[in-house]
């Protein structure tokens, strides 16, 4: 069902909060009449904070305004008359709001479907845990909207009181007044006669007695009253504080986490709009409740009456702006934090945002957000209130932004578009570790007022930890650094701590995270792969899993020592395959063709038990980013024998020159895919297509591989840290047809004394029918053109 038809079912609450993202800005009618072109056009795929989108929105726009006009034209009807006037109305008011800012159009078509996705998918939630368990997350809401009606009805209810209260006391003062005047009658009658002034003193002393009395009585009545009505606004106050609580400690720190994980490669931390709708429904709750308490500050002050009530008035100040205080300072957050990896002399972009700032009116008087790097000493002296002298650990260009406020979205943000670190000041490294293990933050403050320069709040928030690179090289060990940290850090901790070692399952649910994120893919790493991951990280021969659950890995064995034989790391072996597989084999991956993680042993195992020619594909033991292919055949040197062969590994170089399923393809003795799949079955549909028919006489060349059939016997796996990557039997060749004798064809002396396979030789090779492809066509030939 289209999401406007499940839209206009929503009821309560929900269809009230639907209603309010309709306005001048953006008419109901326009989503009425044009939902099914809104919900097809790719709002999603413009950035609305990258102003060099624009040209985007704009087309959008332009296509937004001819559909409405031509949906106007075509009203007919009885009310068609009206409707294409409306209509033709609105084309113009939207012509007119957005011609010059398309991108604010696009921000609020997106919040619209985002909030409209999520009022459904709630209502939707609601509905279908009747009858079981509901869940979880709905029941949460629940709770929290509920509670958001207490406190409604709380605070509506002492505002009720507060009225009585001025009500009563306005009389009060009014009789007291009263008093005042009848004793000033008392004491002027001395000027009348004594028989009349005897008469009038006992009438104005019984009134004055009477008065006094009731003075008396009310008095108490009314502290009694402000007592009562203290007493209402700190029950008020204390299940505010409990909101505030839930919604900050819980909900708010919930979604910081998701944040952090998202940069791990785990789901999207989700949009920030219901937080904000409960941080501004705070907002104005703990508002109108320190007005409450200002306006009973007033009536005390306007009539002293001794008691307690003053002091319980201080306490209630103090807190109502203790809770304002915690409010608005938590709620200024990273919206989208900067590059975890930040390499100097690169542009990066961050957005912040103040939850709280347009029900608070600071965009009133806007403010400017400031961003500085600095250190993990300089963060933590940072949370600990010290002083730290106004120091950074670096220099970044534009670093200063003022806060916008968008009417359509009700956000108030700022958008760092093309910061830029200048230079880096890095302190003195702890023993073993590197640059890449050096953690900083970005600190985002500003400060401003609000209530008419009542308060003063100078706020601040540290992005996700950054390593600072100055060359790509470093990504992969920097990355590490990262992906350990967003993985292991506790919430609150003392910047920026992780335990040196987790156990094994903890590390696993973050490679996978990884991986999953990577491949973008729903098939992750399977518990047969992380076995092999095990055997190689604790370099164990263990093929059960169980073995390795309460196994704790450190640090030092993820990134910082090299693997036994190897020059590398088990993390840059594992990220040398995931650089692999996502830039040149994700959908052989997806497909379920790529094996991956066997080592030799295994795919030989695996193999024997197969028809001839079956073959399978797995990473390179001993190479980063390699990939090789086993398959089993006969031995050609001894009849009857059979043996498993091995391809020297592919890089990400081979597949820039021809691809996987180009190579499998040229390889005729590869016949079925592990366990028994034809190839052409699996691959076929990413082969490159057959090259086209001679055009003007010219015939295009084509790189083809070829395996060497004359091989004697495969190759011994290479002793530990041998430099080569050479540790398979056969290597893969590039020959041209030899029709046209461009190049020499290619002989035996490509392969050493010992017939191994010569790399360079190749990648020769490689290059010159690169270079020969690259040559003007009428160069190409020489002398043989027709």
């Amino acid at each position: 069902m289209a999401l406007w038809a499940q839209t206009q079912q929503l009821q309560g609450e929900a269809l009230h909060q639907m209603q309010s993202l309709y306005d001048q800005h953006f008419p109901i009618e326009v989503r009425h009449y044009l939902a099914q072109w809104i919900e097809a056009q790719p709002w999603d795929a413009v950035d609305h904070e990258n102003t060099q989108e624009e040209f985007k929105a704009k087309r959008l726009l332009e296509s937004l305004i001819q559909e409405l006009q031509k949906r106007a034209e075509h009203t007919v009807g009885e009310d068609g008359f009206l409707l294409k006037i409306k209509l033709g109305h609105y084309a113009t008011q939207l012509q007119n709001t957005y011609d010059r800012c398309p991108l604010e159009l696009v921000r609020c078509i997106k919040h619209i479907l985002c909030t409209e996705e999520r009022l459904v998918q709630a209502t939707n939630n609601v509905n279908s845990s009747r009858g079981g368990v509901v869940d979880s997350t709905s029941q949460k809401y629940q709770q929290i909207n509920q509670t958001f009606e207490e406190l409604r009805v709380m605070t509506q209810d002492t505002e009720n009181e507060l009225r009585k209260l001025q009500h009563s006391q306005e009389y009060f003062i009014i009789q007291y007044q009263e008093s005042l005047r009848i004793q000033a009658q008392l004491t002027n009658l001395s000027t009348l006669n004594p028989a009349e002034r005897v008469q009038r003193e006992t009438t104005l002393q019984s009134k004055r007695t009477t008065l006094e009395g009731w003075l008396t009585r009310e008095a108490n009545t009314l502290q009694k009253f402000r007592q009562d009505l203290a007493e209402k606004q700190q029950n008020t106050l204390a299940l505010l504080r409990k909101q505030q609580t839930v919604v900050l400690d819980d909900e708010l720190i919930q979604w910081k986490r998701r944040q952090q994980l998202a940069g791990n490669g785990g789901p999207a931390e989700g949009g920030l709009d219901v937080l904000q709708s409960w941080c501004e429904k705070l907002a104005d709750m703990i508002w109108q409740n320190r007005q409450q308490i200002r306006r009973v500050e007033h009536l005390t002050q306007q009539l002293p009456i001794p008691g307690p009530t003053e002091d319980l008035l201080k306490e209630l100040n103090a807190t109502i702006t203790d809770i304002i205080s915690a409010l608005v300072t938590s709620t200024f957050i990273i919206e989208k934090q900067p590059p975890q990896v930040l390499k100097t002399q690169t542009k990066f972009a961050a957005t912040v945002r103040l939850l709280v700032g347009g029900k608070l009116n600071v965009h009133m008087n806007p403010p400017q957000v400031k961003a500085t790097i600095i250190n993990e000493q300089q963060a933590k002296a940072l949370l600990k209130n010290e002083s730290t002298r106004n120091d950074s650990s670096g220099e970044i260009l534009n670093n200063n932004c003022v806060m916008e406020y968008h009417q359509t979205t009700g956000t108030l943000s700022a958008h760092f578009r093309n910061m830029s670190l200048k230079r880096i000041k890095r302190s003195d490294r702890r023993g073993t570790e590197s640059v890449t293990e050096e953690k900083f933050t970005i600190l985002f403050e500003s400060q401003f007022s609000v209530g008419g320069n009542e308060l003063v709040f100078h706020v601040k928030t540290l992005s996700l930890p950054v390593v600072v690179i100055v060359h790509g090289s470093q990504d992969n060990n920097a990355t590490a650094t990262v992906l350990w940290d967003n993985a292991f850090s506790e919430p609150g901790r003392v910047p920026f701590v992780v335990p040196d070692k987790v156990l094994w399952p903890q590390l696993c649910e973050a490679l996978n995270m990884k991986y999953i994120a990577e491949m973008q893919s729903s098939r992750g790493l399977s518990e047969e792969n992380l076995v092999f991951l095990a055997q190689k990280g604790f370099n164990s021969a263990s093929v059960n899993a169980e073995d390795y659950r309460n196994m704790n890995m450190s640090w030092s064995q993820f990134n910082r020592e090299s693997l036994q034989g190897r020059n590398f790391t088990f993390w840059q072996w594992f990220d040398g395959v995931m650089e692999l597989m996502k830039k040149h084999l994700k959908a052989h991956w997806n497909d379920g063709a790529i094996l991956g993680f066997v080592n030799k042993q295994q795919a030989q195992d695996m193999l024997m038990s197969k028809p001839n020619g079956t073959f399978l594909l797995r990473f390179s033991d001993s190479e980063i980013g390699g990939i090789t292919i086993a398959w089993v055949a006969e031995n050609p040197n001894k009849s009857g024998e059979r043996m498993v062969w091995n391809l020297m590994p592919f890089t990400s170089k081979d597949f820039s020159i021809r691809s996987l399923a180009d190579r499998i393809s040229d390889l005729n003795h590869l016949l079925f895919l592990y366990p028994a799949q034809p190839k052409d079955e699996v691959f076929s549909r990413y082969c490159t297509p057959p090259l086209s028919k001679a055009v003007d006489g010219y015939v295009k060349p084509e790189i083809k591989q070829v395996v060497k059939v004359e091989f004697s016997s495969p190759n011994p796996e290479p002793p530990p840290g041998t430099p080569s990557f050479m540790d398979h039997t056969v290597s893969p060749t590039i020959s041209q047809p030899q029709t046209f004798n461009l190049y020499p064809p290619v002989s035996d002396s490509m392969l050493d004394a010992d017939g191994d396979f010569d790399l360079d030789e190749t990648m020769d090779m490689a290059r010159q029918v690169e270079e020969f492809l690259r040559q003007p066509m009428e160069t190409r030939w020489g002398g043989q053109q027709s």
